[in-house]
C-alpha cells in the first residue's frame, strides 16, 4: 500500500504523520512532500518526535512534484493550505483524504509554549492516523490495492 501525506512546508505536520505510519506498520510504503518544501525538518519537530522514541533527525523536506506522475492508495492532506494548492496527479491515486490541523510552526510564546503546541498537534496527528491505520487500512489486505 502506498501513501502519500502532503502539507505545505513538508517540515512538521506530514513528517509527524509519515512516522506514525511507519511506525504503525513498516510494510507501508509512505512518503511526505510539501507544496512549498522548507530547506529542514523543524528543530522542534525532531525534538518532539525523538520524545515518543522516532528518529527524524536524517529527514529532509521533499517537494509534491517528485511524486505526483505516481500512483498512491491514499493521498492525504494534512493543513487546508496544500488541500487548496494540491498538483493534479497524473498516476492513479485511489483515494483522498483530508484532515487539517494547525501549524506548530506558527506557534508564538516562551520556548515551553512552542514546545507545548509541538506536542498537542504531535499528538492529535498519533491519534488520527492510528484511528486511519485501524480503522481503514487494516480492514483491507495489503498485498493488494484497495
Amino acid at each position: 500500500m502506498r501513501i502519500l501525506i502532503l502539507c505545505t512546508g513538508n517540515s512538521c505536520r506530514s513528517q509527524m504523520a509519515e512516522a506514525f505510519l511507519r511506525s504503525f506498520d513498516p510494510t507501508l510504503e509512505v512518503f511526505s512532500a510539501g507544496t512549498e518544501p522548507a530547506p529542514q525538518v523543524h528543530p522542534k519537530t525532531v525534538e518532539v518526535m525523538r520524545e515518543v522514541g522516532i528518529d527524524l533527525s536524517k529527514a529532509h523536506p521533499k517537494s509534491v512534484e517528485r511524486f505526483t506522475d505516481q500512483q498512491f492508495d491514499y493521498v492525504i492532506t494534512v493543513c487546508d493550505s496544500a488541500k487548496e494548492t494540491c498538483p493534479v496527479f497524473t498516476g492513479e491515486v485511489r483515494h483522498r483524504l483530508h484532515f487539517d490541523f494547525d501549524d506548530p510552526a506558527e506557534a508564538v510564546g516562551t520556548e515551553e509554549e512552542v514546545l507545548s503546541t509541538f506536542r498537542r498537534v504531535r499528538n492529535e496527528i498519533r491519534e488520527e492516523f492510528s484511528k486511519l491505520y485501524n480503522n481503514l487500512l487494516t480492514q483491507n489486505d495489503h498485498s493488494r490495492s484497495l
